[in-house]
């Protein structure tokens, strides 16, 4: 997992912040888990103890995967040239096409330099990222064209993780492996002080779970039908302002499966759910230019 040194994203404090707190988050639940629920006597006797203790944190673990391959992926970043380039022609109004594709190759401002179709400049990175989704600060990274599949997979294992520690405080409370447990405790010296503490730590997981499973759902319904809509949130707010025009120059929309294929690779849907690499569709990482394809 090698962290592309000029191409990196630019870091903020808020995203900074944001990683604290899904690590913090992320290990306030386990710690719950296993310390409030499974090793409780109503579980610790039980064989679902082991199993629902591997289960939760081999999701962690694949989720802590995912993150860390988001956070230090490069996202697409379109490469600044070692010279500066002359941008009189396009200035000049001068139509150029790529020779490829039917869309333009525009000029950034900002970054000076061409910029390939469906690349936008993110005001955080300061930087022009190749299918650019956003910039997310809970990975403090930009999603684009490199790791969206690694972001995606994050919010799944999340979900999942949020899913799995409701159904454990839930189980627990409605139906109890040791139904004498709870009258066990207040019958113990400082055994009732112990169970509303448990209680408050499993209160606090619940809501935490409810409101991250609901953030990272929403989130995932909306980049999966951005990928089979073959369209960014940046594309589709473009179209909206400018649908007119827009559908008269709109792209070819590709079957669904081939579009999901483009982000999770070509291999077995299997390796869709593991942070790595499943056979891209050129054999290996997209080679990225800086000039379109015509001279000038």
């Amino acid at each position: 997992m090698g962290v592309a040194g000029p191409g990196r994203c630019g870091r903020d404090p808020c995203g900074a912040l944001c990683l604290l707190l899904t690590y913090l988050s992320v290990a306030y639940a386990d710690y719950v888990i296993l310390t409030h629920i499974l090793l409780q006597p109503g579980f610790r006797g039980s064989l679902w103890c082991p199993f629902h203790a591997v289960m939760f944190n081999l999701i962690v673990l694949l989720l802590l995967a995912c993150h860390t391959r988001a956070v230090f992926a490069d996202p697409g970043m379109v490469p600044l040239p070692d010279t500066a380039i002359d941008f009189s022609d396009l200035r000049g109004n001068t139509p150029h096409k790529n020779e490829r594709s039917n869309e333009d190759w525009t000029v950034c401002n900002r970054c000076e330099t061409y910029r390939p179709p469906r690349a936008h400049h993110c005001r955080i990175c300061h930087r022009c990222v190749r299918r650019m989704d956003h910039h997310c600060p809970w990975i403090n990274n930009c999603v684009g064209e490199l790791n969206q599949k690694y972001f995606i997979q994050f919010l799944f294992y999340t979900g999942l993780a949020s899913l799995y520690a409701m159904g454990l405080v839930l189980t627990m409370w409605l139906w109890p492996v040791d139904r004498s447990f709870p009258g066990k405790m207040e019958g113990v010296a400082g055994g009732f002080s112990n169970n509303h503490i448990q209680m408050a730590h499993c209160i606090v997981l619940l809501v935490e779970s409810i409101l991250f499973g609901v953030f990272v759902t929403v989130i995932f319904y909306d980049q999966v039908v951005s990928i089979i809509t073959d369209e960014t949130p940046i594309e589709q707010l473009r179209n909206r302002l400018l649908k007119e025009a827009r559908r008269e120059v709109a792209h070819t929309r590709k079957p669904k499966i081939a579009l999901l294929r483009e982000v999770f690779g070509r291999g077995f849907v299997i390796c869709w759910f593991f942070p790595c690499n499943c056979s891209p569709p050129s054999g290996g990482a997209p080679a990225y230019s800086y000039l379109p394809n015509y001279d000038v």
